[in-house]
């Protein structure tokens, strides 16, 4: 990508209109920038869940609609998360969520 581009109204539900393809079982994915970093869009169905992993980069994780929970706490719309390299833990989101996440480089999983 050699041009900056912009979603408008992100945050105020501009992310219906991106495409969201499978990722894992009850996790769907929308690529915004490949690379390093990466940037997605992450939609957890109700129930959705990620296995315990390690962050081999910094991850940045942005709530924008629902929660989801880890081994760390509550997570709510609004809430900035950073998990830095090395770091783990598994995510769930009880009733669905969209988060922006950005990560440098791949997961591990456990």
């Amino acid at each position: 990508m050699t041009k900056p581009f912009s979603l408008a109204g992100l945050i105020d539900g501009g992310w219906r209109d991106c495409a969201f393809e499978p990722f894992r079982p009850g996790i769907e994915m929308c690529t915004l920038v490949e690379g390093s970093p990466t940037v997605a869009l992450l939609k957890y169905a109700p129930g959705g869940h990620a296995p315990l992993h390690r962050h081999t980069g910094l991850e940045t994780v942005i709530v924008l609609e629902g929660s989801q929970r880890d081994e760390h706490g509550l997570y709510e719309k609004g809430a900035v998360v950073f998990n830095p390299a090395q770091s783990q833990h598994s995510v769930t989101s009880d009733d669905g969520c969209i988060v922006l996440i950005q990560w440098h480089s791949p997961i591990e999983f456990l």
